[in-house]
């Protein structure tokens, strides 16, 4: 397998890690530099997810693949503002955490099969 997709796992955890910086400067419900600030990296965080192989993401169906990269089309077209920031709050805190486990579980899967 393709060791090109490691670079957008990495990605993936950096922009969440991003995320939680922004978390920790306020409440992104309450202030919309922070809200557009965790809007753009959501953008590009599920941009991301669309990249690993698809055989790789099979092995981790619990993570909703095709509603990540949805989410990302939402983000990236809803040019009328139709996603309110509680939205966007339930989706880093409910939808982000299992994301980093599963890329942690991908690159630690795929490292294991190198031995």
């Amino acid at each position: 397998m393709s060791k090109s997709w490691h670079a957008y796992a990495h990605h993936i955890l950096d922009v969440a890690a991003k995320i939680d910086r922004i978390q920790a400067r306020g409440d992104l419900t309450q202030d919309e530099v922070l809200y557009d600030a965790a809007l753009r990296n959501l953008q590009t965080l599920s941009e991301a997810t669309q990249l690993p192989p698809n055989n790789l993401k099979l092995k981790f169906p619990t993570i909703p693949w095709r509603e990540i990269s949805g989410f990302r089309n939402i983000l990236v077209h809803n040019y009328l503002g139709d996603i309110d920031a509680l939205t966007v709050q339930s989706v880093i805190d409910c939808h982000l955490p299992p994301l980093i486990v599963c890329v942690h579980d991908m690159l630690a899967a795929d490292d294991s099969s190198d031995t």
